[in-house]
């Protein structure tokens, strides 16, 4: 997996160089952007594993660079960072998706947290992920008729009912059964079961 990477859009140069210093203090890499617009910019992007992003910034602000992010399949949790006035905006986006938000003047363990928080999301998300992808990789190496049976299957239908339903012979069910349970790696229906529920959720 991974180290983390933090990404730090902000205009004021301080700020940055603040935040830099503190993720730094507790092991944190990260890299900086000095506006939305340099981001953008920028050609081959780092592999973020969460942003802390300015809301108030010239040209592109970050709620509207939040937005572009989430057309393009946002990759990491976003953390904005907010003057008090600009608080409604920062609600606005978290329920358009955003991990959270920091009103400064904020403290430093309460980002540290945050950030943190942010983080174990990010990989969590990933773990998750891929563990998605391996399991519709299994099922890609099914046939489509051990598809069928497996759906069946996990249904809770019992191989005669299965023959019924796509009619075929009990003894042809029971093969296919065999090689869905070997090709999905299952130990059991109800290990079978789930995964066929996680690929639908």
């Amino acid at each position: 997996m991974q180290e983390p990477l933090v990404c730090i859009v902000d205009d004021d140069e301080a700020i940055r160089e603040a935040l830099r210093l503190l993720l730094y203090s507790e092991g944190l890499q990260s890299v900086v952007y000095e506006s939305a617009d340099a981001y953008r910019s920028a050609g081959e992007k780092p592999k973020c594993t969460c942003m802390l992003l300015d809301i108030r910034m010239p040209g592109t602000d970050g709620p509207e660079l939040f937005r572009i992010l989430k057309k393009q399949h946002l990759p990491f949790p976003v953390i904005f960072i907010t003057g008090h006035g600009d608080i409604p905006l920062a609600v606005s986006a978290i329920k358009q998706g955003a991990f959270d938000f920091l009103a400064k003047p904020f403290r430093e363990g309460e980002l540290i947290k945050k950030v943190k928080a942010a983080i174990r999301q990010f990989q969590q998300d990933r773990k998750k992920l891929e563990e998605l992808r391996n399991l519709q990789l299994r099922v890609d190496s099914c046939t489509p008729r051990e598809q069928d049976v497996m759906k069946l299957m996990a249904d809770g239908l019992p191989n005669k009912s299965i023959a019924e339903s796509l009619g075929i012979s009990p003894r042809t069910v029971e093969i296919h059964r065999a090689h869905v349970m070997e090709k999905m790696r299952a130990d059991s229906l109800p290990a079978l079961v789930k995964m066929v529920t996680s690929l639908e959720s």
